[in-house]
């Protein structure tokens, strides 16, 4: 980070937490907003008082008082805002608060005190903004869908609603995230460093350097989603793309893997050994085919090296993996010859070849379905 001064190290800096709106003065502004005939000045003074009670205080610096408070040069100061994904202030503009000087204050010192370096923090800062950006869209939308089905009103006058509604939420909220950050973290760290045996096993045989990560990588998308899209409306076209990533984030999560993420109609999601990716495939498939209200599913699992940046997963096995979800026939699922491999002589799978197909890229592969064998599978209550 680039100092603010060449010849001058900042004093250190006592900071307080934001101030909580108290739900008194909340309560005030929501009469105010009941009382008030007038929409605008409602929506006026329901949103002041919920930027109040979000950013803990009035708007109070301009940026280049953020960055001299932090120490920092305004340089430094926007490339960490950019990673948040904040917009371009201008230097007049009092768009900042003693929470954004605590923040900036925060991620600097890591850099100071050599526990990151600055494209570390960069890249760190720029996880943080993209998924709660994300995540914030998601919660608003999932909010105003509720109001508009449960109360009969209309998406403008839910979204009107929702500014003096979601005060209440905000602390639930809040403890739910950080409860469920420190729970993914502690996953993600178990699944860095405790590998199975049968990870072990392959890792020794790999030897793989470019991929050092050994994963099962699976795809399933819906069958004929292109022509349910033009004969659904919007509307129910979207509570059916919902209800078939719910449903696979639920099974996929109860499988042990990992959901990467989902792109309208597929889902690409990981598990640490090729079994427990082979079972996460399996109830996939069944699910959709047993749910009277999507489509059967393709399914398509490689297991191999992988790269893993950025919350995404790259190399040949992701590429591999989406090609035969492509070749699989509704309902199934489909690995390559590597893959039915580590799961032969386990009586859970029963392991059928198919006939050799050419794919650009990879030449001829050996394409196998895989289908259930002895046990329950994977159940989820």
């Amino acid at each position: 980070m680039t100092s603010s001064s060449e010849h001058h190290e900042p004093e250190p800096l006592t900071l307080s937490m934001p101030r909580i709106v108290p739900r008194e003065e909340l309560e005030a502004a929501r009469e105010d907003v009941r009382e008030d005939p007038n929409p605008a000045k409602v929506d006026r003074q329901a949103i002041r008082a919920l930027e109040k009670r979000l950013l803990g205080s009035e708007r109070t610096l301009r940026r280049r008082e953020v960055a001299a408070g932090a120490g920092v040069s305004l340089l430094s100061a926007r490339k960490l805002w950019r990673a948040l994904g904040f917009p371009n202030l201008g230097d007049e503009d009092v768009a900042f608060t003693q929470a954004d000087l605590e923040a900036l204050t925060t991620i600097i010192d890591l850099v100071r005190q050599e526990r990151l370096t600055e494209e570390a923090a960069i890249s760190l800062t720029r996880s943080i903004g993209q998924m709660t950006d994300r995540m914030v869209v998601w919660q608003v939308e999932a909010l105003v869908e509720e109001m508009v089905h449960q109360l009969g009103i209309t998406d403008a006058e839910a979204r009107k609603r929702l500014v003096t509604e979601l005060p209440d939420l905000i602390e639930p909220l809040e403890k739910v995230l950080l409860y469920s950050w420190r729970r993914q973290l502690n996953a993600g760290v178990a699944r860095l460093t405790v590998r199975a045996e049968a990870g072990l096993g392959a890792a020794a045989e790999h030897d793989d350097d470019a991929m050092p990560l050994l994963r099962a990588v699976g795809f399933a998308d819906l069958v004929s989603y292109t022509s349910l899209s033009r004969q659904l409306n919007e509307k129910t076209l979207a509570q059916l793309v919902q209800r078939f990533e719910n449903r696979a984030a639920e099974i996929i999560s109860v499988g042990g893997g990992r959901l990467v993420k989902t792109i309208g109609d597929e889902v690409l999601y990981l598990a640490s050994t090729p079994q427990a990716g082979a079972e996460i495939s399996l109830a996939l498939a069944k699910a959709m085919a047993e749910d009277d209200l999507l489509p059967s599913a393709r399914v398509g699992l490689v297991w191999g090296g992988i790269v893993s940046r950025l919350g995404d997963i790259y190399g040949p096995t992701v590429n591999l993996a989406s090609r035969l979800t492509s070749l699989a026939e509704p309902g199934t699922v489909l690995v390559d010859s590597t893959t039915a491999a580590t799961l032969a002589g386990d009586e859970r799978f029963v392991l059928m070849p198919q006939k050799v197909r050419t794919i650009r890229g990879f030449g001829e592969i050996h394409p196998v379905t895989v289908a259930h064998g002895r046990g329950t599978g994977l159940i989820v209550d």
